[in-house]
């Protein structure tokens, strides 16, 4: 497996290596994974670019100090201070629908046992009006982790966010985001792992995502410089 550490010099070409690596799973059939604290950001869904209020939605964004990015996925608005961990697996697979499910449930499985490692006894699902409200998220004194997935013919790529701290933060920001877009959202639903009990340490985080997502795989580290 290779495993990607770093982040590139920018929101929109970080987002690009994140991409680019899963174009390479899906050619050379090797699993690789990347767990990271991406810039300060929102990342808007498909749903929410369009959405009447989408313009304003960016406007607070930028207002607040976030860079706005928009995402392929179909998820609503999330934020990232900069302390914010993101995690993406990519997986070669010849039955792409075949086994979501599956692999919502792994997956789901490996950021629990991270979590636990970090201090947290999450547990499945999210409070009302959550930000990027879904089906496979964690919870503890709130929201702290949500999981989404996409599939391609020869590969999938189960990725998602932890929020470590800066739970406050994220409130803030998402409150007038999701007042635009008309989507209903309870800032007291943000939970994070610090706000919890646990560490406030992103970086610890990280090791625990790459620990238990590796899965005991044998992993080769590739460095993306901030440049």
């Amino acid at each position: 497996m290779r495993l990607l550490r770093g982040r590139a010099a920018d929101p929109e070409t970080d987002f690009e290596r994140t991409r680019e690596m899963a174009e390479t799973v899906a050619e050379d059939r090797e699993p690789a994974l990347r767990a990271w604290r991406p810039h300060r950001q929102v990342a808007f869904g498909r749903r929410d670019t369009n959405s009447d209020g989408y313009d304003r939605a960016r406007r607070a964004a930028r207002d607040r100090g976030y860079t706005a990015i928009e995402r392929a996925v179909g998820g609503r608005a999330v934020a990232y201070t900069g302390s914010t961990v993101s995690f993406s697996l990519a997986v070669p697979t010849d039955d792409p629908r075949g086994t979501i499910d599956d692999r919502y449930e792994w997956a789901k499985a490996a950021v629990q046992r991270a979590l636990d490692d970090c201090g947290i006894p999450a547990r499945t699902g999210e409070p009302d009006a959550s930000f990027c409200p879904g089906s496979h998220s964690l919870q503890a004194d709130g929201k702290i982790a949500g999981l989404a997935q996409r599939v391609r013919q020869s590969v999938a790529v189960v990725g998602g966010i932890v929020v470590v701290r800066d739970h406050e933060s994220i409130a803030e920001v998402l409150a007038p985001i999701y007042e635009a877009l008309d989507v209903p959202f309870d800032p007291m639903s943000v939970g994070s792992v610090a706000n919890a009990g646990g560490t406030d340490d992103p970086d610890r985080v990280i090791a625990a995502l790459e620990r238990s997502l590796a899965d005991g795989r044998d992993v080769s580290v590739n460095a993306i410089r901030e440049t």
